[in-house]
């Protein structure tokens, strides 16, 4: 545990907001815990800000439901990424309370004291979300849902490619006074550098399979992304919506915290 961490239990403990039970819990929890041929991470809120997240692919249901009852047992909020309509279907029956994006491939379950106590909670940060076309939205909607789940107010913006110039300029009042913006193209992957050049905060640019052979599954919007002009610009793997998403939203919360 790190000493801020620590510090901050042990000032509840003093001001009477924490009982002798809940600070030696909190102190003596595990650091990880050994599932058969998994071992989740239980600490990882601790050091990085946020809870391990759950890659779904090669992982059976039966594996997925005991670390999701891990997870909720230390009062951890689940996102799994990459599920399966099928495995959704199968985990619905163990965690009805659990919520499946069919776009996004997500699934997720709220921690138990998040049940009245989300509504109540201001956003850790805004973050924008943008596409070029709709074929791009399942990874757009994995961003979407990954920020959510990081407590981070999200704006989607939707069909701004370049090949209608003027779709862009028309939603530029929804960029405004956001922390980040992640930028979610195929094709060529020109909007990143577009957009990069009407904000003044990070862009997070994911390339996405979508296109025609020349595309090479993603590789030219890649290499388009990577080449960016736009100083702003920062480029994440192919499909990666999850991965642009937390990048993202750790900018907002860190720059949204007192230091």
């Amino acid at each position: 545990m790190q000493q801020a961490e620590l510090e901050r239990l042990a000032q509840q403990l003093a001001g009477g907001t924490l009982s002798v039970d809940e600070f030696v819990r909190a102190v003596a929890r595990p650091l990880s815990a050994p599932l058969g041929e998994v071992t989740l991470d239980l600490d990882r809120a601790q050091r990085c800000g946020f809870p391990e997240v759950v890659y779904g692919e090669g992982k059976s249901v039966e594996m997925l439901a005991k670390i999701f009852r891990r997870l909720l047992d230390e009062s951890i909020a689940v996102l799994a990424t990459r599920i399966s309509a099928e495995k959704a279907q199968a985990l619905a029956a163990t965690y009805p309370e659990g919520r499946y994006n069919s776009a996004a491939q997500t699934f997720r379950i709220a921690a138990p004291q998040e049940a009245g106590a989300a509504a109540e909670s201001p956003p850790a940060g805004r973050v924008a979300v943008v596409t070029a076309g709709s074929s791009d939205l399942p990874v757009a909607e994995e961003a979407r849902e990954t920020l959510d789940w990081m407590g981070i107010e999200v704006t989607m913006i939707h069909d701004v490619g370049v090949a209608g110039p003027h779709r862009l300029p028309a939603q530029l009042d929804k960029l405004r006074n956001v922390d980040a913006v992640v930028v979610v193209a195929g094709m060529e992957g020109a909007l990143p550098s577009v957009v990069g050049g009407w904000v003044d905060c990070p862009v997070v640019a994911v390339p996405t399979s979508v296109g025609y052979g020349a595309s090479f599954g993603g590789l030219a919007a890649l290499l388009g992304m990577l080449n960016s002009c736009a100083s702003n610009v920062t480029v994440v793997n192919i499909d990666a919506g999850f991965k642009a998403a937390y990048v993202a939203g750790l900018i907002a919360h860190n720059r949204r915290r007192p230091r």
